[in-house]
C-alpha cells in the first residue's frame, strides 16, 4: 500500500495538467510550427518555462488504482501485476485465464 500523501500528490498533478493542457498544446504547437517567427517561438518557450513544473504529463505516475502501488502496472487493467495475477487466479477479471501446462 502506498503512502497516502504520495497518491493525493499524484491525483493533485492530474488536476494540474489537465488545468493547463490546452495553453500547454497552444505553447507547443507555436514552437514546432514552421511559419512562426523567432520571437514568437522565443515567446513560446517562455511561456513552456512559466508553466508549473507539474503541468507536465510526464511528471504524473501511473498508479494501481486499488492500493496506489507505483511499479508494475499494467495500463489496460489500471492494476499491478501482483494485483493482476490474483485477480486472474480468482475469476474477477472477465477474459483472463490463467495458462497451465
Amino acid at each position: 500500500m502506498a503512502k497516502k500523501s504520495k497518491i493525493a500528490r499524484n491525483e493533485q498533478r492530474k488536476v494540474v495538467v489537465e488545468r493547463y493542457a490546452a495553453k500547454r498544446a497552444e505553447l507547443k504547437k507555436t514552437l514546432v510550427d514552421p511559419n512562426a517567427t523567432d520571437e514568437a517561438r522565443e515567446a513560446a518557450r517562455v511561456g513552456l518555462q512559466k508553466l508549473p513544473r507539474n503541468a507536465s504529463p510526464a511528471r504524473v505516475r501511473s498508479r494501481d488504482v486499488i492500493d496506489g502501488r507505483p511499479r508494475g502496472v499494467l495500463t489496460k487493467f489500471g492494476v499491478s501485476r501482483v494485483r493482476f495475477r490474483d485477480m486472474a487466479h480468482r475469476g474477477e477479471l472477465p477474459g483472463v485465464t490463467k495458462s497451465s501446462w
